[in-house]
């Protein structure tokens, strides 16, 4: 796999920000003052309280695997904080019938005295640039904010659903699967969340590689989390005694009704057993009126499992998008529900995906080839491309946003095809 490590800043946007007397460069994390300044400029930039000398060295030393940039005013000495940053890594995306290397984007900011100055937009494209550079078919990111970017062809591919129960109301009604659950140590628990999430990501589109820090956090391990002591963290083993579900939670106390919420940090499960032993676990918890989770599939059973669905409350929402760097590479790493033969016109601002190509998918493989001398069947933007990727959006219901054009016939055998078995899922930030 590559490491972005080895891929140097991108010339056109260290030329760009150069025109304006700023220094577009690679943090050097074997340098304890340059990574740090680097976080304490992200902590910043999300609006985060001042780390602490001991967080920031936990944190400098969880970014050193990652390509990590920082803009800074010509001439800033060496642990100088950026004025703007930026990191990335390669990491495996689960696509329907396979993986494929994606260009993970993480940790960008621009410092509020640096604003409406383009700089944004370097270190986007600039990203984009550098992946393409690298033979790499797609770049993904989670967002704080939804409305930046689709201008860069960005679009939410991984839908996902925020869940609240009434536990008053929604009445436990699945049954008790064999098998037993219990409680973590904190290191178990870490242990446990990364272990099973690599087999859990490899089962459902649209999930990614977790890493060390990830798993502190969700076990309650991270240096400086305020909220830390409250994490507790369950696992359910099959008859057989194996892991099957883990499941990582904190509880609050709602002030004056001696009564709590269950707030689920991390639900991995690799079988439906453990999907409703867990579940009932949190449901059927002592003293808990509500329990939240988010980042659950769309087909999330749990309104199938209880007495009363209108004790479920689910909320969809945006997490995981994704861009299509190249055609080719991208669409030719899955595999398709149904036949397909469709030929896609696609505009791209920035060139990397721009042109017609050929889909055609059947009992001989998949073979996607430029097709720029025959006429579309479905014309369409890269961000829209990127929403149907690994399968989790309509192409019917983007046909009928006006996002694409297409007959509703051949939008719904798109559609067939594209679409997966299981709700693509993300159950990570990152």
């Amino acid at each position: 796999m590559t490491d972005a490590r080895d891929i140097p800043v991108d010339p056109t946007s260290f030329a760009h920000l150069a025109e304006q007397q700023l220094t577009y460069r690679i943090i050097d994390t074997s340098s304890t003052a340059d990574a740090e300044a680097f976080v304490r400029a992200d902590a910043r930039g999300f609006l985060d309280e001042e780390p602490t000398d001991a967080v920031a060295a936990a944190d400098a030393a969880a970014i050193a695997e990652r390509r990590n940039i920082g803009v800074f005013e010509q001439g800033a000495a060496v642990g100088s904080w950026p004025v703007a940053t930026i990191n990335s890594w390669v990491t495996p995306l689960t696509v329907p019938g396979g993986e494929v290397d994606m260009w993970a984007i993480s940790s960008v900011t621009v410092a509020g005295t640096h604003r409406r100055r383009g700089v944004a937009r370097a270190l986007l494209e600039g990203e984009l640039r550098a992946a393409a550079s690298a033979g790499i078919a797609v770049a993904g990111l989670t967002v704080s904010e939804a409305t930046i970017y689709g201008r860069y062809g960005f679009a939410s591919a991984v839908p996902v659903a925020r869940v609240t129960v009434d536990t008053r109301r929604a009445r436990w009604a699945g049954g008790v699967p064999a098998g037993t659950v219990e409680y973590l140590d904190k290191k178990t628990l870490k242990a446990e969340l990364g272990a099973l999430h690599e087999i859990a990501r490899t089962q459902r589109a649209g999930q990614i590689a977790g890493w060390e820090h990830r798993w502190n956090r969700a076990a309650g391990l991270a240096e400086g989390d305020t909220k830390a002591a409250a994490v507790r963290g369950v696992r359910y083993r099959d008859e057989n005694g194996v892991t099957r579900g883990v499941m990582s939670y904190r509880l609050a106390e709602v002030p004056g009704l001696f009564r709590s919420e269950l707030s689920i940090n991390q639900l991995c499960t690799v079988s439906d057993d453990a999907l409703r032993a867990l579940w009932a676990f949190a449901i059927q918890h002592d003293l808990v009126d509500t329990v939240k989770a988010d980042q659950r599939p769309l087909d999330e059973p749990l309104p199938w499992l209880v007495d009363d669905r209108r004790g479920v409350e689910v909320t969809v929402h945006d997490h995981g998008w994704l861009r299509v760097l190249d055609v080719e590479a991208a669409f030719g790493a899955r595999t398709y529900r149904a036949p397909v033969d469709v030929v896609l016109a696609v505009s791209d601002p920035l060139g990397f995906a721009a042109g017609s190509w050929h889909l055609q998918a059947g009992a001989s493989g998949v073979s996607v080839t430029s097709a720029d001398d025959r006429a579309a069947d479905v014309t369409l933007d890269v961000a829209t491309l990127s929403a149907l990727y690994v399968g989790g959006v309509s192409a019917v219901e983007l046909r009928a946003a006006g996002r694409l054009d297409a007959s509703p016939e051949v939008a719904a055998s798109l559609d067939d095809a594209l679409r997966t078995a299981q709700a693509p899922v993300l159950g990570i930030w990152y």
